[in-house]
Parts: C-alpha cells; sequence; structure tokens
C-alpha cells in the first residue's frame, strides 16, 4: 500500500459527489439506526458504513448530494450521525487517569466546554480522534462509529478500575449543521439560557419536544451547527420537530463528506490511522500545550520527539487542475519522482473544482508547490494549498 494510505473499512463507501454506488465487498450484519425507517420514508438511498446502514442522500426535489450540499451552505441541514459512539467516563482520579491515554490537559477544560482529542497507541499512531466534554461529575466522550468498541476496548483495557464507562448505546445522535441552524433550534430548545447563547465548543442540558438533550454549537461541516445527544427513542419525534421548520431538511453521508472535506477535516480510516501520528496530520492542536512538554500519555516519545525534529511526510490540501477528482488512493508526483498519495479526494460544489489531502513528503509540502496527481493513468496538475478550502464558519461570538 502507498504510504499514507488505508484501505477502506468493510462495508463502508467511498462518499463523494460523483461516486455514490452502494459498496459492499463484505458480506456483513449492519446494525440500524434509530431513525432507520424515518429516512427511508423520506427517500433516503442507504449504504453500508461504519457498520450500519445510513442515507448517503435523498431522492426527490432538494435531494442529491450537491444540492444537499448547498442547502446545508446556505441554510441548515439535519444529519444523522447515530453511528458515532458516546461514551461516559466517571470515578475517582478521573482526570488523572484519562490523561495518561489521551494528550489532553483536563486542568483547563471548564465545566460546559468540550476539546478535540487524540487516542493514541503506544508508538503515537493514531487510534481514533474524539470530542471530550466536561459534565459536572463526568467526562462526555463521542467517538468515531467504526472504531467505538476497539475504542471503547482500550479505554477498558487501559484505565484503572475505579474509573466507570458507560457507554451510552439507547442515544442517538443528531447534528443541525449550517448558517440558519441557531433560528430553527432556537424556536424549540428550552433550558437556562438561550441556544443561541451557545459559543464554538460549548456544550448545555436542554429540553426538546419535552426530552432532556445536550446540545454543543459543535459540528463536522466547517458551518455553524449543533450537535444534540438524545434519547434513542426520542430521535424520530425531535428529527420531524426540526425537519417541519422550513429552513431545514435531512441531510445524508455524501454531503457531510464533502462538507468535511471542504472544511479541511480529517476522516478517520482515511486520512488518520495507526500509521499516522497527529504532528503528520497537523493535529499539533490536538495535544495540549502541557503535555507537549510534560508528555505522559500513550506515544509521547515520538510525539514530543516530531515536535522537536520535524516530521517525514505531512498532511496538505491539494487543488487539482480540471473536473476530474483525484481520489484516496491517488499517487502525487514531484517530476517523475512519487513524493506522496491523496487519502480523500473530491469535487468541491462550492468552489467548482476538484480538491484533495494528501500525506506529501515534507521537502513537498510547502503552500503553492506545484505537483501532480495520476488518476486512471492521466496526470492531473495539482497545487498543494492551505486548508480550510472554504473559510470555516463556526460561532464564537458577536
Amino acid at each position: 500500500m502507498p504510504t499514507g494510505a488505508r484501505a477502506h473499512l468493510p462495508g463502508t463507501v467511498v462518499l463523494s459527489a460523483e461516486n455514490t454506488q452502494d459498496h459492499t465487498e463484505d458480506t456483513i450484519a449492519l446494525d440500524v439506526l434509530p431513525l432507520d425507517q424515518w429516512h427511508r420514508d423520506r427517500g433516503a438511498r442507504m449504504v453500508p458504513f461504519a457498520g450500519y446502514e445510513m442515507p448517503i442522500q435523498y431522492t426527490g426535489e432538494g435531494g442529491g448530494i450537491v444540492a444537499e450540499h448547498n442547502w446545508t451552505r446556505e441554510n441548515a441541514g439535519l444529519f444523522d450521525v447515530s453511528h458515532m459512539g458516546q461514551v461516559l467516563l466517571s470515578g475517582d482520579g478521573l482526570d488523572e487517569a484519562v490523561e495518561a491515554l489521551l494528550p489532553i490537559d483536563l486542568s483547563t477544560l471548564k465545566l460546559g466546554r468540550q476539546r478535540y482529542s487524540l487516542l493514541l497507541d503506544e508508538d503515537g499512531g493514531v487510534l481514533d480522534d474524539l470530542m471530550v466534554s466536561r459534565w459536572p461529575d463526568h467526562l462526555y466522550l463521542v467517538v468515531n462509529g467504526a472504531t467505538k468498541y476497539d475504542d471503547i476496548g482500550q479505554l477498558r483495557e487501559h484505565l484503572p478500575d475505579a474509573i466507570t464507562l458507560n457507554h451510552l448505546a439507547d442515544h442517538a445522535l443528531l447534528a443541525l449543521q449550517g448558517p440558519k441552524a441557531a433560528d430553527a433550534l432556537a424556536r424549540h430548545a428550552r433550558g437556562g439560557y438561550a441556544v443561541s447563547d451557545l459559543t464554538f465548543m460549548r456544550f448545555g442540558t436542554f429540553t426538546l419536544a419535552g426530552h432532556e438533550v445536550t446540545i454543543a454549537r459543535a459540528g463536522y461541516t466547517g458551518e455553524d451547527g449543533f450537535e444534540i445527544s438524545l434519547p434513542g427513542d426520542a430521535a424520530e419525534e425531535i428529527a420531524s420537530l426540526l425537519c417541519a421548520e422550513p429552513e431545514v431538511r435531512p441531510i445524508g453521508l455524501g454531503a457531510r463528506d464533502s462538507l468535511r472535506l471542504e472544511a479541511g477535516l480529517p476522516l478517520y480510516g482515511h486520512d488518520l490511522s495507526p500509521d499516522i501520528s497527529p504532528i503528520e496530520a497537523g493535529l499539533v492542536f490536538g495535544i495540549n500545550k502541557r503535555r507537549r512538554t510534560e508528555g505522559g500519555f500513550f506515544g509521547a516519545e515520538r510525539i514530543l520527539r516530531e515536535l522537536g525534529e520535524g516530521t517525514a511526510r505531512r498532511r496538505v490540501g491539494l487543488i487539482i487542475d480540471g473536473r476530474m477528482p483525484a481520489r484516496e488512493g491517488a499517487i502525487v508526483y514531484a517530476g517523475e519522482k512519487e513524493v506522496g498519495v491523496v487519502t480523500s479526494g473530491g469535487f468541491s460544489p462550492t468552489l467548482g473544482h476538484p480538491i484533495a489531502m494528501a500525506y506529501i513528503d515534507a521537502a513537498y509540502a510547502d503552500d503553492g508547490t506545484a505537483l501532480t496527481c495520476e488518476v486512471r493513468g492521466k496526470p492531473l496538475s495539482a497545487t498543494v494549498s492551505p486548508m480550510p478550502f472554504v473559510p470555516n464558519r463556526y460561532f464564537r461570538g458577536s
């Protein structure tokens, strides 16, 4: 396998505007989302992803990956991300125990806030990227769906017995994303303060349709938006309530993938894997300042060394000339020399041309470097570009 590439996870699909065919290389038993029938009733085309049947796009008026992508950019889209793992950790010595595994500084994570972090192996490779939130007596983690059971196993194995791990398997997770998401949600969310008072990476407890939910101002699209953790048996009522608002439509995984690519956000299993360190991936911000000096977490020896010495390769953005996208596995060249591989790629509906992420030899990773990608035996001109490709619009306060 080329440097930095990773095989597709069993039963997954490559999500893009041009490639939306069902991809079932392996016959596997698939789990069902709480909203499975709700999606089908709305014309969703369901595909295997991360062990679940999930909606990649919807049919009918307003459906299709590009239309759903553009709707989210201009209005508000509701994404079902209930395949993600939701975990509560509690117990004596919780912060110290978690800091032994994650390169996070929990002393600076205040109540009501969340932070991006990484689960690393002993060699500094990325087992998963995740979100950590400070609840009154718990830490709440959201982990990737394809890795959640491995993550839970890793946590159980390495956390001390005093720490209790509760997998919220009966919960759903919805993401309401887009510039009009706050207006639509504010009509229904009730709490001690307005949901519009939340800023990026803050959360609170609210009621929606009489159900207690946790709402965080965060997401995976580069747009302003919210993630709503709720009881699985309330998912249909709340999804229907939100989609009854004129700004909101259900949006599939295809548009979620094109949005996250434009936002320069890595996808685990493609842009991140145990073969890749967070320093190579450009995720230094996920290793908090104190931990970069003190270490004391899994993989710290490699991480601290790479922070000081640099890495042989780096994750970069690529702007591709023409209309043909360079997809995962495409080899990247500098002249005749092979210098890297594409790990995510597709056509950008917002920009009107193809974009990609790739791991490139560090000597060729500076912005503006001219390269080529080989696609179907044809060289495509590419230029190293800063990310995000489309500016993020997170709400950090007025």
